[in-house]
């Protein structure tokens, strides 16, 4: 007999156990200012143009895959690809996988040129730079 889908949220509610990756997320998510972050960005966030498109991943989302990538060295294919793979690097993005759209790798690429062409990335997002800034 095939076993019954379970979704994706329940499934991480019924887990006893944290893993490693699960608390050094838990631990980013409270310890990087966020919201300071994101209003640095802010103002160099390009909007949807009058040509329409996609409408724009959300600002905090591709922050927080950027701080990803960082800590994890990895690259803008293997951001989307662990996106799609890690239930705990999702919730650290605030993506859920039924509801949002997860960002390419083209969109990863822009945000992390958005952010070079405009200085935003003299210090790297490294865990203890996240901690000692004021």
């Amino acid at each position: 007999m095939p076993k019954q889908p379970v979704f994706p949220c329940l499934k991480h509610a019924m887990k006893k156990k944290q893993t490693r990756r699960e608390r050094f997320l838990a631990e980013m998510d409270v310890v990087v200012p966020w919201g300071r972050l994101l209003g640095l960005i802010a103002p160099h966030d390009p909007k949807t143009g009058s040509k329409g498109g996609r409408p724009p991943m959300p600002l905090e989302t591709m922050l927080r895959v950027y701080f990803l990538q960082n800590w994890y060295a990895l690259s803008d294919p293997m951001a989307e690809e662990t996106l799609y793979d890690s239930e705990a690097m999702r919730r650290f993005a605030e993506i859920e996988l039924g509801d949002d759209r997860i960002p390419d790798e083209t969109t990863i690429l822009n945000f992390r040129y958005l952010l070079e062409r405009h200085g935003l990335t003299q210090g790297k997002p490294t865990p203890e730079a996240a901690v000692m800034q004021p």
